[in-house]
């Protein structure tokens, strides 16, 4: 069947197998013969990174138990197929959540350890494999591993893009909440520099924090952006009604957006006015509003299928991390993005605290800018190979969960582990059973 990423940009064709068991998943990688496999979740992978052509792809939704929670301590042990989606629905009434949620809750346990994602709290809780206290991982000979951190085999799997087997469970540390609303501050920020200057001076007071910036404003405008930080809210800032069921976590949901959307649609126009409206209805500044957790940390899931809007040719996710230090870096790569017309309505910047353990683990100590561009826009592949350029000259990298088509000779420079990777994933599996469209044109 027909394969592709969250953009829609590359399908291939794979054999689709979906196991229910874990001997069932072990069964599929002894037999899948010469092209390999790789493991695939909810596919929400911007790229190619979940997809192999000409060969297998294990679609691990079907193991999805959630299989013990420690309510007194905060931890679970679950399938690698549950969803983060899932484990909210069960563990908010229990007043926990996630440890660490990108911008979908449509991701499995599995594929969060393997890209290991980010969310809008990493200056202070980091990645989400730094949560795991441990997974099971069946390998190419068959054999199942019980992988700790701190070891080679796990810092080679966090963030590996599942090209060191197939993980099949994983146990995870959770964080205490008292409700299931947030505490939001926004604000405006009338260009880069101020955007920049107030992220640095108060993102320590926030768990979260995020930006979206007009990556279309010019001159004086640059980068203007609507900052947005929040807090799980204390049970005490509720009104009394609200109290009654506190943990109570019922995201809404729009209709889906249409199966067909005329080319262009996108274009530099209408997101351009999409922009301008954005900004100016953003408050100034706003202190201690309720939102629902689904508001806040993954408002496009509300709208099914929100990837079919980019049309037929689908897009292109671009994210990459500078280091501080390199803010000019960032400036200039923001105003060659504005003057090149890239019509981008889902831009955000956000801050990187520590590196996480993982080899090919995305986040570093910077900035992170993530922009979603339509990928038939004329030149937008010559413009984004100067950008990976820019970026790599820098020090920086840009994020492989996301990425589809980034030049293999840039790779090394951008994760200077790569050779570790490399020798490990060779010794581990000398045939190449785990592979993927991403692993062959990035030779990982």
């Amino acid at each position: 069947m027909s394969v592709t990423g969250w953009g829609r940009t590359a399908p291939t064709t794979a054999r689709l197998l979906r196991p229910r068991t874990h001997e069932e998943a072990t069964a599929a990688v002894r037999e899948w013969g010469a092209r390999g496999g790789i493991a695939r979740g909810l596919g929400r992978a911007y790229g190619d990174a979940a997809q192999n052509a000409g060969g297998a792809v294990l679609d691990m939704t079907g193991l999805d138990r959630i299989r013990t929670i420690d309510a007194e301590a905060g931890a679970v042990v679950c399938d690698a197929g549950v969803s983060l989606n899932r484990l909210m629905e069960v563990l908010l009434p229990l007043g926990w959540f996630v440890p660490v949620t990108p911008g979908t809750r449509y991701v499995t346990v599995g594929g969060a350890i393997g890209a290991d994602i980010h969310g809008k709290n990493h200056h202070v809780s980091g990645s989400f494999a730094r949560h795991v206290r441990s997974l099971e991982l069946l390998t190419a000979d068959g054999s199942v591993h019980t992988v700790l951190p701190g070891t080679d085999l796990f810092d080679a799997t966090a963030g590996g893009m599942g090209l060191t087997g197939v993980i099949l469970s994983a146990a995870v540390r959770l964080h205490r909440v008292e409700t299931s609303l947030m505490s939001v501050d926004t604000e405006r920020a009338v260009d880069l520099d101020d955007l920049m200057a107030r992220l640095t001076a108060t993102d320590h007071r926030y768990r979260y924090s995020v930006a979206w910036i007009d990556l279309l404003a010019r001159g004086r405008a640059l980068g203007r952006s609507v900052l947005t930080r929040g807090e799980h809210a204390p049970l005490a800032a509720l009104p009394r009604r609200a109290r009654r069921a506190p943990l109570s976590f019922r995201p809404g949901q729009l209709p889906p957006a249409p199966g067909f959307v005329p080319e262009g649609l996108l274009g530099r126009a209408t997101v351009g006015l999409f922009n301008e409206l954005w900004y100016r209805r953003a408050p100034r500044s706003r202190t201690g509003e309720l939102q629902k957790i689904s508001a806040f940390f993954h408002p496009l899931d509300g709208v099914p299928h929100w990837n079919r809007i980019y049309g037929r040719g689908g897009f292109v996710q671009y994210q990459f991390v500078v280091g501080y230090g390199q803010e000019e870096t960032l400036r200039r790569i923001v105003q060659r993005i504005s003057r090149r017309g890239c019509p981008s309505f889902l831009a955000v910047l956000k801050r990187f605290g520590e590196s996480d353990p993982g080899w090919l683990s995305f986040p570093v100590p910077g900035w992170t800018l993530a922009l979603d561009i339509p990928a038939g826009l004329t030149g937008l592949g010559a413009f984004l190979d100067e950008l990976d350029e820019e970026v790599a000259e820098a020090g920086g990298r840009v994020y492989l969960a996301k990425d589809s088509r980034l030049r293999p000779e840039l790779l090394a420079k951008m994760y200077p582990r790569l050779p570790e990777f490399r020798s490990l994933r060779a010794g581990l599996d000398p045939g190449g059973v785990f592979t993927s469209d991403l692993s062959r044109r990035l030779t990982l």
